[in-house]
């Protein structure tokens, strides 16, 4: 898992986003981010998660926090996903896993009886920063968004 903590300094990074345009983080300077990374669009899991965090999305916007989701999915099916569940956040296209490593939630998994390399559900709560205010590693995906907004409202 990953190998970062709360207090440290968010590793930024450049990546492209749903229509292929290069993300920064630096790119969010002066707002609180969370970064929640996931393994695959348009699976049951990670489809909940996105859908609670999109109902709740009116939450974030008052208070200012951008969202960014991140898999090894491609720009096409992140935009396709977005479309299909009218996401109003941004989602990062981590096709060479460059962020994914990064932020140590690449790794070895166990489901039904096999092992394998996959990303495992991790969120990174940052301050304005982008200092690790918290990480949340086996998010609720029903309830993501109030586990969110728990660690902001105890900052």
């Amino acid at each position: 898992m990953t190998h970062l903590k709360p207090g440290d300094k968010a590793p930024s990074f450049t990546a492209k986003d749903q229509k292929g345009r290069e993300i920064n983080l630096d790119d969010f300077k002066g707002k609180p981010v969370v970064i929640y990374f996931y393994p695959k669009d348009n699976t049951p899991g990670c489809t909940t998660q996105a859908v609670n965090l999109k109902e709740n999305f009116d939450e974030f916007k008052k208070r200012g926090i951008v969202i960014l989701g991140v898999s090894a999915d491609d720009e096409k099916k992140h935009q396709k996903f977005i479309e299909k569940y009218e996401l109003p956040f941004t989602l990062i296209a981590d096709v060479d896993k460059e962020v994914i490593k990064k932020y140590g939630v690449w790794g070895e998994k166990k489901f039904m009886g096999k092992v394998y390399e996959g990303i495992h559900r991790t969120t990174f709560v940052l301050d304005k920063d982008h200092t690790i205010i918290d990480i949340i590693k086996k998010p609720k995906v029903k309830d993501h968004t109030r586990e969110i907004l728990e660690i902001y409202d105890r900052k």
